[in-house]
């Protein structure tokens, strides 16, 4: 029943998430706001939702390693799982947006992640300098004019329908609700019933399963040979995550480390995926992932949940 629960939670998730994305995108447009305006802060924010509202309510219910785990296993679903697993069907061009501000961007907030929670904790407080951090980003993202976060805004088709696009939002909004519940239920009781803690559901099943949209959005676009949706879109969402997700879900509730795993190895992880990006893109050749690098972070993202989970 666990396993029900965990699996139709996802599901309504990622569909909710999606019917969301829909509604919000068709909204912007159809009040002409701009298709960057749109890419950088709506798309980025929607996408951002299945992990958003799996850590507030794994956090409301007193799961806060459920929250915090989802949110550093994503990250290194990201860039391990998801990456490595689109290199095997196309390389990917880096430019000097990368080693500019795409690279160090994230490297950077992935360091303030690791000031802020070593003691323990994220505060409230915390919280709120995230999201501050937050508002700069996107601030100097409209100043510099840079692709960093979304580029797929035109992937998306956009009704015209007023009233389907609330149907849209009221489903999407739905589906973000029920599906996080049953979600987080069913991971906790997993756990429970194979005597493992919630952060291992969290840095596997549940963070794998939120980073199934990047996925597919980003192996869709390496089969369409666009070579534009680039790295950026996955350091992006790695930003976001730990921005917005870590940010609104403190502020929302403290959270709390139990399982000090999270502190000693996991959030280490993450910032080693993060680093090991730059050598990459310039072995074997110079400024370009293939299926070799594919290879070398599928390998190390396997070896992560062999390690965590056994």
């Amino acid at each position: 029943m666990d396993l029900f629960f965990f699996i139709s939670g996802l599901t309504i998730l990622l569909f909710g998430g999606d019917f969301l994305l829909k509604a919000a995108v068709a909204i912007a447009v159809r009040m002409n706001i701009s298709k960057f305006v749109v890419g950088m802060t709506i798309v980025s924010f929607a996408t951002s939702l299945p992990e958003l509202m799996t850590s507030i309510r794994a956090a409301l219910d007193g799961f806060p390693d459920l929250s915090l785990g989802n949110v550093v296993g994503s990250n290194i679903a990201n860039l391990g799982f998801v990456l490595g697993t689109i290199l095997f069907f196309g390389k990917i061009e880096i430019d000097k947006t990368f080693f500019k501000y795409d690279w160090p961007l994230c490297l950077g907030v992935s360091f303030l992640l690791i000031f802020l929670i070593y003691d323990g904790s994220i505060s409230r407080l915390e919280g709120g300098f995230l999201l501050l951090i937050l508002i700069v980003v996107i601030f100097s993202i409209f100043k510099l004019q840079l692709p960093l976060i979304n580029d797929q805004i035109d992937e998306i088709k956009v009704s015209k329908s007023w009233l389907l696009i609330s149907l849209y939002a009221i489903l999407g909004s739905f589906g973000l609700g029920l599906g996080s519940h049953f979600l987080v239920e069913g991971g906790v009781g997993l756990a429970k019933a194979f005597n493992i803690s919630e952060r291992v559901i969290a840095i596997s099943l549940i963070s794998i399963g939120t980073s199934l949209p990047e996925l597919v959005a980003s192996g869709m676009a390496i089969l369409r040979k666009e070579s534009e949706i680039s790295i950026g879109n996955l350091i992006g969402s790695n930003v976001f995550n730990i921005l917005t997700v870590l940010g609104i879900t403190s502020v929302i509730h403290p959270l709390d480390v139990i399982d000090d795993r999270l502190l000693s190895f996991d959030i280490w992880v993450m910032l080693g995926f993060a680093f090991v990006l730059l050598p990459l893109v310039f072995l074997p050749k110079k400024l370009q992932l293939n299926w070799r690098e594919g290879i070398l972070l599928s390998v190390a993202y396997i070896s992560y949940l062999v390690v965590t989970v056994v």
